[in-house]
């Protein structure tokens, strides 16, 4: 008769440890994912480049800078949509052809000497069909996390996620321009638009072909249709999230704005990027940190706590003078908006109704980008009109919306000491 040994019968019973969501996606995924958002970060500020270089006019530069932001809010929910129906893989693909070829026919729209009207519509297209990488990447990881994970591993996982993917994004918005700089210095001022064309072909290609694009839930049909009803999109406790992330979009768009305009005013427009790189920093390292919060600080409470230190960081733009206590204001800004945007983001996650989690991942998005867009255009005309102090005012009125959103958003949700609290 034979028995086990204890080493043998432990070994045997031993529970297989839960696996990460880096061994799950895989290491090549995330550098995929991370590359294919760069074109996107590129083409605003390579539209901006390409139409002063070669019309010689601002106006139209900031116009079709605005056209492509258009494109983007106008037609990023429904891409978001047609993933959600259609799968991610087919989309993607489609957007990647139609996107590099946009870029490319607005090159040669705005050096063939083509009216304003049509370089505007070629911006606009420009837009519309550009590839909504990160929400779609966060609606990815999203299903693995949800799919693959042990419960018990879940909320963690998911706020490391939505930090990571918040800083990957800031990095990706800090990186883009400049590459687009040292593009169009070191060859020509086309280069970015045409480097971000076969970026992506390439990268946005490569994310629609992997593996993970298959990843299909188990709560919706072999035809990929979702069970649940669009109205589901509509419910308060998931638009008021996207209404706080308008307001963290505007705060974006008014706050480098205004910047500009301060240091303006004091013949050092130049600089406004440095001193904006201090709230950059400090946003991204903080948003990395949401992930080692503890669990009873629930996402509510975080939102509501981020977005206030936020709104007391833009009211001390009342008393700034000088570039150093803008720098302190910026620092303290810093310290509310990263985790702010990735507690928006994972409350988007929770609250994302079956199969439809593109979809509000692209909502999201297109609330940044039509924040941004909002911002900058009125913040430019009070500072062009009214001057910097009426400028400056317009980050205290974005982070009061955001704040405002907090409010509404601890009275819908469910009192609960969990992380997974929304």
């Amino acid at each position: 008769m034979t028995h086990a040994s204890p080493s043998t019968s432990s070994v045997a019973t031993a529970t297989p440890p839960a696996p990460s969501l880096i061994r799950t996606a895989g290491i090549p995924y995330f550098l995929i994912a991370f590359i294919a958002r760069l074109p996107f970060a590129m083409m605003v500020v390579g539209v901006l480049t390409v139409v002063v270089s070669a019309r010689g006019s601002l106006s139209l530069g900031g116009l079709t800078s605005a056209a492509v932001g258009l494109g983007t809010a106008c037609f990023g929910p429904l891409l978001g949509a047609a993933a959600d129906r259609f799968g991610q893989r087919f989309v993607l693909l489609a957007l990647a052809i139609a996107n590099g070829a946009m870029l490319v026919v607005f090159t040669l729209v705005v050096y063939g000497g083509a009216a304003d009207a049509l370089v505007l519509v070629a911006a606009f297209g420009i837009g519309a069909t550009a590839p909504q990488v990160a929400p779609m990447s966060r609606s990815r990881l999203v299903t693995m996390i949800t799919e693959r994970m042990p419960e018990a591993a879940r909320p963690r996982t998911l706020s490391g996620t939505m930090a990571y993917e918040s800083a990957a994004d800031e990095t990706v918005f800090v990186f883009g321009p400049f590459l687009v700089g040292i593009l169009a210095s070191v060859i020509a001022p086309w280069a970015p638009l045409v480097g971000a064309a076969l970026l992506t072909v390439v990268f946005v290609g490569g994310f629609a072909l992997h593996p993970s694009a298959r990843a299909v839930s188990i709560h919706r049909g072999d035809d990929g249709r979702a069970p649940s009803s669009a109205s589901d999109l509509f419910r308060p406790r998931l638009l008021v999230v996207v209404l706080g992330i308008l307001g963290v979009g505007m705060f974006f768009g008014t706050m480098l704005t205004s910047l500009t305009s301060f240091m303006a005013d004091r013949g050092a427009a130049e600089e406004a990027g440095l001193l904006y790189g201090v709230m950059g920093v400090g946003s991204a390292l903080l948003a990395l940190g949401v992930a080692w919060l503890p669990a009873r600080f629930t996402l509510r409470a975080r939102w509501l706590v981020f977005s206030g230190i936020l709104l007391g960081g833009t009211l001390l733009l009342l008393f700034v003078d000088t570039p150093a206590t803008m720098m302190v204001a910026l620092a303290i800004m810093g310290v509310g908006i990263g985790p702010t945007l990735v507690t928006q983001y994972s409350l988007g996650a929770a609250r994302s109704p079956l199969g439809r989690s593109a979809t509000v991942m692209t909502m999201l998005g297109s609330a940044v980008v039509v924040g941004q867009s909002i911002g900058a255009a009125v913040a430019g005309e009070l500072a062009e009109n009214v001057g910097t102090a009426g400028a400056l005012a317009l980050p205290i009125a974005a982070a009061g919306i955001a704040f405002t959103a907090a409010l509404v958003n601890w009275r819908l949700s469910p009192a609960a000491p969990r992380v997974a609290s929304v």
